[in-house]
């Protein structure tokens, strides 16, 4: 689509430095995939889990805790909308998971994925109906107009012609993969084809078109939770690129360096993660005491059942113990709320206290 109409693209070389670093990476996926399948077990069911919670947060959709673990791995039956689209969320997942090879970029590839995500939405796999305006809302309580996505007239087509284009483009190998993967998404949510979960869907294309091209690190390292925690910065690169974007005069370059930049983490810490752990001790015993290990400063039992979404709080608490008991961590209270710390950060004086 708007993306893809130069023939010609210069890349400034931060960009090219970022695509070379995921080249790298990407080139590693096969020695650490040959880890125990306990571990790469314990990072999939963790990514599944904070991929669906965090993608459906960004948009409002929250469930509560103890009910992730069954809606996601257990697979339990939803109780509410909330619910819905959380096991939705899971179902897309699934599909691309299990047929990312043989899925092609079509329109109605996106609209099975928006169809499974929105659960049992009236107008879940449909074009949207009314015209959609990307607003900002300012703390005052006034709403700002920042771009206006393709009317409904027009947004069947769009839909069309970008499938279409992008798969010329890979087919020709007119811009390197991940360029292309940038674009592809980069359009999608400009045109803004659905009523709501046009920013989910645009997860779920970003997963697959990663997969289609080698880049399996979002199997086990969740890319919608690392968006999540700089989503700010996602709201303002993509504002930025979609700027003058009806004209194709659009600067692609912001949100393209922030895309590559989410890929390069992912990797980072999945190198971290699945080249630290020690199969002998147990893969969620090390998944705890990496999570733990992490921590700056006082956290609490919670924080550590956020970083481990598929370990259980009786667990995480013996990892605790074990590791009080070799000085490792102290806890600084009692009950529920207690704060731990790691021992190594008390300093007094210039000594480890």
């Amino acid at each position: 689509m708007n993306s893809f109409k130069h023939d010609r693209v210069n890349l400034p070389l931060g960009s090219i430095w970022l695509m070379n670093a995921i080249a790298e990476c990407k080139g590693k996926q096969e020695l650490y995939t040959k880890q125990s399948s306990q571990i790469l077990k314990t990072l999939l069911e963790v990514a599944l889990i904070e991929s669906a919670e965090s993608s459906n947060r960004i948009e409002g959709v929250t469930v509560e805790r103890d009910r992730l673990k069954p809606l996601i791995i257990g697979h339990s039956k939803p109780r509410d909308r909330s619910e819905e689209e959380i096991a939705g969320y899971r179902k897309a997942l699934d599909l691309i998971h299990s047929k990312h090879k043989s899925l092609r970029m079509t329109h109605q590839t996106i609209k099975e994925l928006h169809r499974l995500c929105r659960g049992e939405s009236w107008d879940a796999g449909k074009w949207k109906e009314k015209d959609n305006d990307i607003i900002r809302k300012h703390p005052d309580g006034r709403a700002e107009v920042i771009f206006k996505p393709v009317s409904v007239s027009q947004t069947p087509e769009m839909m069309k012609q970008l499938c279409l284009v992008y798969e010329n483009s890979i087919a020709q190998l007119k811009y390197p993969d991940l360029y292309a993967i940038g674009c592809l998404v980069l359009d999608f949510l400009s045109i803004h084809p659905f009523r709501d979960g046009n920013g989910r869907v645009s997860r779920l294309l970003t997963l697959l078109a990663l997969y289609q091209h080698g880049y399996h690190v979002g199997k086990y390292i969740s890319l919608e939770r690392i968006v999540e925690q700089s989503k700010e910065t996602y709201y303002e690169t993509l504002n930025k690129s979609s700027q003058k974007w009806h004209q194709a005069l659009h600067d692609g370059t912001p949100w393209f360096n922030y895309f590559l930049g989410t890929i390069l983490a992912a990797y980072k810490e999945f190198e971290e993660r699945a080249g630290n752990f020690k199969p002998a001790r147990g893969a969620k015993t090390d998944f705890v005491m990496k999570a733990i290990e992490s921590q700056h400063g006082e956290f609490s039992i919670s924080d550590i059942e956020r970083a481990c979404p598929n370990v259980s709080r009786v667990m995480i608490k013996k990892v605790l113990f074990q590791m009080q008991q070799d000085k490792k961590i102290k806890c600084l209270g009692k009950g529920k709320s207690a704060q731990w710390q790691r021992i190594a950060y008390q300093r007094v004086k210039g000594y480890i206290k």
